[in-house]
């Protein structure tokens, strides 16, 4: 098989997937499924309610995983979905749903800023500025596929 990736992609794409791997480690670390974990950081970013259509776009997950944990979380009284303008559906933090928010979500925030905050502020604008770049490069020539 050809090598398509040289060495610097090599080295980001395996720091990429160690990334993944680290959240999925603490993920189950804290008891739950990754797809419930995205949704609750999801819905945390969005201070309690979302949109269920925007879940779906920043989570990189399938519509049905979705819906399927989203209706898990229902059952565990976690979340409850709320009618919003036309066919759009938001999904709420019920109470119970705040406090497994604190313990797992907001949990992993916290090391994200910790982090973040140990990082010198041109580390941190750099950061930003190439993942920035990389993400609208990255999108721009997908679109050629």
């Amino acid at each position: 098989m050809e090598d398509h990736a040289n060495a610097p992609v090599k080295r980001f794409n395996l720091l990429t997937s160690e990334i993944d791997a680290a959240y999925h480690e603490a993920t189950r670390k804290l008891g739950l499924a990754d797809s419930a974990m995205i949704i609750l950081y999801t819905i945390c970013l969005f201070d309690g309610a979302c949109l269920l259509s925007r879940i779906i776009s920043l989570s990189g997950l399938r519509k049905q995983t979705v819906n399927s944990a989203i209706r898990k979380l229902e059952k565990e009284g976690a979340v409850y979905l709320e009618a919003g303008q036309g066919r759009k559906k938001q999904v709420c933090l019920t109470e119970k749903g705040r406090e497994l928010a604190k313990g797992t979500a907001l949990r992993v925030m916290e090391i994200e800023n910790e982090i973040f905050t140990e990082w010198a502020p041109e580390e941190r604008e750099l950061y930003m500025r190439l993942t920035k770049r990389y993400l609208a490069m990255f999108r721009e020539k997908c679109k050629r596929l």
